[in-house]
């Protein structure tokens, strides 16, 4: 059924508002005594002690941002160009996330089908962020295509309106999926990865849920840019982005001048995911337990190896459940 765009945008908006006085209500039971002593030993873990003299700074693509002009990065001083809203109606709802919900719609001039991101109450400058840098990388390969920005004229709520992709969730796809098929769109994904980093742009949340695949026309496309930011060498970056199970052993240990190689990782989840048909391949209860699942495939060696060469030394408790693992050879998993 299609639905004024303006009816939903208001709905959203009402609930949103709404939702806020009810914040510090908790609908949780309370905790156990096992799970309160839980709780309390995480608290008591740290992360990683940073000694000097051992910067980080990108293999490839550092200066991008450095010699091109203030106004390629500087989102904060974007003026955005707004669409009108009533040009779009939303059919269904497709998916939701911490920041936005999200619908298929239709452009009421040429009925042409388009997703349509309605996004939460967030800073101006966040949101400003992702328009940014979608329009900066407007045309790469395999990056999903902004069409239009529209706000709500009584609530002001911002709608990003990008081109529609018959995706199939990756639960049912890639079980399906050939030796070749991998190979093909893990390859699409590196061209859009290659190319957001070439334009000086990390985007910090790949995993499959932002992956798009419409199998039959074998169309891949990188979506959500919400967490993206402009990579400058030697600045240090909030290492709460990412979903748990692609994290990079940096956002781990708080190693915070991290660069593109965040998102290789994450790739190299997925990767590893699909071939060995184990989603999540790392499954950490926390962020915790997410470093000792990492060691225990690829070894303490690596990781230790890692953390020296940053000269990072792991909280003395996290240590300890880190704990010493062998390197795990993955290859006869594969015959």
């Amino acid at each position: 059924m299609v639905r004024p765009f303006q009816f939903i945008v208001s709905r959203h908006h009402r609930l949103s508002s709404a939702a806020a006085p009810l914040r510090h209500v908790s609908s949780q039971p309370p905790l156990s005594l096992t799970q309160q002593q839980q709780q309390q030993e995480q608290q008591k873990i740290g992360k990683a002690i940073r000694r000097p003299g051992a910067p980080s700074k990108a293999r490839v693509y550092a200066d991008v941002n450095v010699i091109r002009p203030k106004e390629y990065w500087d989102y904060e001083s974007l003026t955005v160009q707004w669409g009108e809203q009533d040009d779009y109606e939303v059919v269904r709802k497709v998916g939701r996330g911490k920041y936005s919900e999200v619908f298929e719609g239709v452009h009421t001039t040429d009925n042409e089908k388009c997703i349509i991101k309605i996004l939460k109450p967030v800073k101006k400058k966040k949101i400003k962020r992702e328009i940014k840098i979608l329009q900066n990388l407007c045309g790469g390969p395999n990056i999903v295509k902004l069409l239009d920005i529209v706000r709500d004229q009584q609530s002001k709520t911002p709608s990003l309106i990008f081109e529609y992709v018959n995706n199939t969730d990756f639960k049912v796809l890639y079980p399906t999926l050939s030796d070749f098929d991998i190979r093909y769109y893990i390859y699409e994904l590196l061209k859009a990865l290659d190319y957001c980093h070439s334009q000086g742009i990390m985007h910090r949340d790949v995993k499959p849920h932002n992956v798009m695949i419409d199998h039959e026309q074998r169309k891949l496309r990188l979506i959500d840019w919400g967490l993206a930011e402009f990579y400058h060498p030697g600045k240090e970056y909030n290492v709460r982005v990412a979903s748990r199970y692609f994290k990079g052993p940096e956002l781990l240990v708080d190693l915070q001048d991290y660069d593109y190689s965040l998102d290789l990782w994450s790739l190299g989840c997925m990767f590893a995911g699909m071939i060995f048909r184990k989603e999540p391949f790392f499954y950490g209860h926390d962020n915790y337990d997410q470093l000792v699942k990492i060691a225990k495939v690829l070894g303490t060696d690596e990781l230790n190896a890692y953390l020296n060469k940053y000269r990072l030394e792991l909280d003395h408790n996290l240590a300890a459940l880190v704990g010493r693992f062998n390197h795990t050879v993955l290859l006869p998993f594969l015959c």
